[in-house]
């Protein structure tokens, strides 16, 4: 078992879609990372905390449909090669 590219393809898959599934309420905001904890002022640069809760937002907005037709066509291909 080598590890190539597209296992390190799979791995980013499977790291994307785990992000795409979290859920505000449930998750993020017991852990403090909620849509109400990133209001900042006018003109402050973001903080870290601020940029990842935007880039989970993002994942999960633009990257459903790319998301669904990359899982099936994993899973095809882990059904016809192994």
């Amino acid at each position: 078992m080598a590890f190539g590219l597209y296992t390190l393809l799979e791995a980013a898959l499977l790291c994307i879609n785990a992000i795409a599934i979290l859920n505000e309420e449930r998750f993020l905001s017991k852990v403090g990372w909620g849509g109400d904890q990133s209001v900042g002022g006018f003109g402050e640069e973001p903080g870290m905390k601020a940029q990842i809760i935007n880039l989970i937002r993002s994942i999960r907005l633009v990257m459903r449909v790319p998301l669904i037709f990359l899982n099936a066509v994993t899973i095809v291909v882990k059904l016809i090669l192994g």
